[in-house]
């Protein structure tokens, strides 16, 4: 009874338009979503008369297991995410009693393989990446059985590669750059193209998972953190080195490092907009609904990222690296976005407003 009636005190603060107990949106998420989140952010706080929102980089995963705690003004009003929320996520939500979600897809990324521009440039196939950076690989003898990764160098992975040391940095666990990495790279630019290990999918969905989004934990592949700007810095300090991480950190910076040609397509807006990069993903922030007419300003918010003059072609974010959805897709999805009407999940019984 008390943790109801605690509960519902939130619910009371957070809906109280006329006495607001916070006056500032609180924004967490994505590392890659970060950025672009940063400049509307900064706009909106000149050009409106609300404050400018706080914003924090916590991952992706971080990022909903913080959206997700709770309705108050102690938990955060959008969160950033640079893949689909999921299932078991919204269950987490609904579980704290967060109410409806809203789903606003921004536009799409690239996830980038580089290097410094003081190295020679990579040319390689996801199937390449899959051999050097997965934990275990198919046994090379033909028996259907994996094996701990023996590849030291990229000219083990593939005798057309040079003969360095394999030496990735890449993002953490919690990281949507890690989790559509994992999926896009490893699991179908590798494990799918094995028909055994496809079928495995099937009898044991658990270990094909493991098997195919694992990475290796023998310093071949180093976590470098939320920040993908310290990976940048360190590929510039470390030629030999190769980072991974959104395509809009290389389009800032590439003055220092160069982008890897992956299956013979070289990462850029065109590449990515059209589905020809093989390693791309949408880019999502997803609202509390229940904060919606609580906290001042979230809507005004939402309505100038969403904007044209934003994330639309030829927006001021495509000059960080966004890639803008095409017109079609922007004009069918952006009234559902201020209806509030892209719900995940299953609609809660009750919407609190």
């Amino acid at each position: 009874m008390l943790k109801k009636i605690l509960g519902l005190a939130l619910i009371v603060a957070v809906t109280a338009p006329s006495t607001y107990a916070r006056d500032q949106i609180n924004i967490v998420g994505s590392s890659t979503v970060y950025p672009f989140a940063i400049v509307v952010a900064e706009k909106f706080g000149k050009s409106t008369d609300f404050k400018t929102p706080k914003i924090e980089s916590t991952g992706s995963g971080g990022g909903l297991k913080l959206f997700c705690a709770g309705v108050g003004t102690q938990h955060p009003d959008f969160t950033n995410a640079s893949r689909a929320i999921k299932t078991k996520e919204i269950k987490r939500c609904r579980k704290n009693g967060v109410g409806d979600i809203t789903e606003v897809k921004v536009g799409y990324d690239g996830i980038v393989i580089a290097n410094s521009k003081s190295a020679a440039p990579y040319k390689m196939t996801r199937m390449d990446l899959y051999l050097a950076l997965a934990k275990e690989i198919p046994n090379p003898d033909g028996s259907e059985s994996f094996i701990p990764n023996p590849n030291k160098t990229w000219k083990d992975v593939n005798p057309e590669l040079p003969a360095a040391k394999i030496e990735v940095l890449g993002p953490p666990p919690t990281s949507g750059t890690r989790d559509a990495f994992s999926e896009l790279a490893l699991e179908k630019g590798g494990c799918k193209k094995f028909k055994w290990i496809k079928a495995l999918k099937k009898k044991n969905k658990k270990e094909y998972k493991s098997k195919c989004h694992t990475v290796r934990e023998d310093g071949a592949f180093i976590e470098a953190g939320e920040n993908d700007n310290l990976i940048v810095q360190k590929l510039v300090t470390n030629p030999n080195a190769l980072g991974i991480f959104g395509f809009s950190f290389l389009e800032q910076n590439r003055d220092k490092i160069q982008g890897a040609i992956m299956n013979g397509v070289a990462p850029d807006m065109a590449s990515i907009s059209s589905g020809a990069y093989p390693v791309s993903r949408p880019l999502f922030f997803y609202i509390k609904n229940a904060h919606v007419g609580a906290i001042p300003g979230m809507m005004e918010y939402v309505e100038m990222f969403t904007s044209d003059a934003a994330s639309g072609d030829g927006g001021y974010l495509s000059e960080k690296g966004l890639i803008p959805m095409p017109a079609a897709e922007r004009a069918e999805l952006m009234p559902k976005v201020k209806n509030l009407s892209l719900i995940v999940g299953d609609k809660s019984p009750s919407k609190m407003k």
